[in-house]
């Protein structure tokens, strides 16, 4: 796999492997994305079978610009008409009943699709070269934290892949909010950099579907990617742990650990001995920046587990600990 970091030299060359069906990483605000083109079932299940991704799971429609919505998807209602006009370009993807030119493939045979219009500048250039609707998910293999950089990702793809555009790190770190609009309400199916009191500003009205915090099993529909049980995982068995009282979450932590324990939390714990403390940040922000390329880190250590230190769910907190069930596989205590 080769690392472009100059995506005007590359051009015609991307342009090239996106017209003969083939996979392009690049970088985006939240994440970097495993993107092929969209309107192609061959380069879509080429996604499917290098991920190991269920079928499904359906995968995101990444557009240059929100104009080309109409193109694709059916924009049926104000409200959806607000969230794109206020959102896009951003960390946003709206699910929105899906046109004929859409593949099944990428819908997991729903009849709706997840469009989303990236607001990172390189994302931006590269779907202004293609010229095509990019379909693509988070780039990692099915299960695993998702790529946030290109050092993280590298070897997974390594000869699976030809190209990977280097964006440096992830301004955001976790993937996109996903939102569907039912009855006039939006719904966050997944959490993320938008909130529900960002929509809220925006709309007046916003619900959180059930599955945020629950899962949805491997035979179910799935509505948004993010949704199944096992998730953003790193190779080493994981437990998260929070209270909002301190004394109460530093027993939960010590009545856990083992002697090959690590601890990834706030520096409210960094004195607890352990076989590794990681620091992952004392903000919501730090904490959604840092946390999958962490997780990657503590499979470096070859402990026996990982204790995880959730967060409020309020606000980006929600999307945090979204991911962070998941990643501990809802091996999880809260006190």
């Amino acid at each position: 796999m080769e690392v472009i970091n100059n995506i005007d030299e590359y051009k015609n060359i991307l342009k090239d492997e996106i017209k003969k069906n083939n996979l392009v990483i690049f970088p985006t605000e939240t994440v970097y994305g495993l993107g092929a083109n969209a309107l192609s079932t061959k380069a879509v299940n080429k996604i499917f079978e290098v991920k190991t991704r269920a079928k499904n799971n359906p995968l995101i429609v990444h557009l240059k610009n929100a104009s080309e919505i109409e193109k694709y998807a059916v924009i049926e209602n104000e409200v959806e008409q607000k969230l794109i006009d206020s959102f896009m370009p951003g960390p946003l993807t709206i699910v929105l009943k899906k046109k004929s030119c859409i593949p099944e493939s990428v819908t997991a045979g729903l009849d709706t699709v997840g469009i989303r219009v990236p607001s990172n500048e390189i994302a931006h250039r590269f779907l202004e070269l293609v010229d095509v609707p990019i379909a693509a998910p988070s780039a990692n293999i099915s299960s695993r934290p998702s790529g946030t950089r290109v050092n993280d990702i590298f070897n997974e793809f390594d000869l699976k892949v030809n190209y990977i555009i280097d964006g440096g790190e992830s301004r955001i770190g976790l993937e996109s909010t996903v939102v569907k609009v039912i009855d006039n309400i939006p719904v966050i199916l997944r959490p993320g950099f938008i909130t529900k009191e960002d929509i809220i500003d925006i709309v007046g009205n916003c619900k959180v579907s059930e599955h945020v915090l629950k899962s949805v099993s491997l035979n179910e529909k799935v509505e948004s990617p993010g949704m199944l049980y096992k998730h953003y995982a790193p190779n080493t068995k994981c437990l998260l742990v929070y209270s909002k009282d301190i004394n109460t979450l530093r027993k939960i932590v010590n009545d856990n650990k083992t002697s090959k324990t690590i601890i990834l939390g706030s520096e409210k714990l960094q004195d607890i001995p352990c076989f590794k403390f990681i620091n992952y940040g004392n903000t919501l922000e730090s904490i959604s920046h840092n946390i999958f390329s962490l997780l990657r880190k503590c499979d470096m250590y070859n402990g026996d587990l990982i204790i995880i230190e959730g967060v409020e769910k309020v606000g980006l907190g929600l999307a945090i600990m979204n991911r962070l069930i998941r990643t501990s596989c809802f091996n999880y205590i809260e006190k």
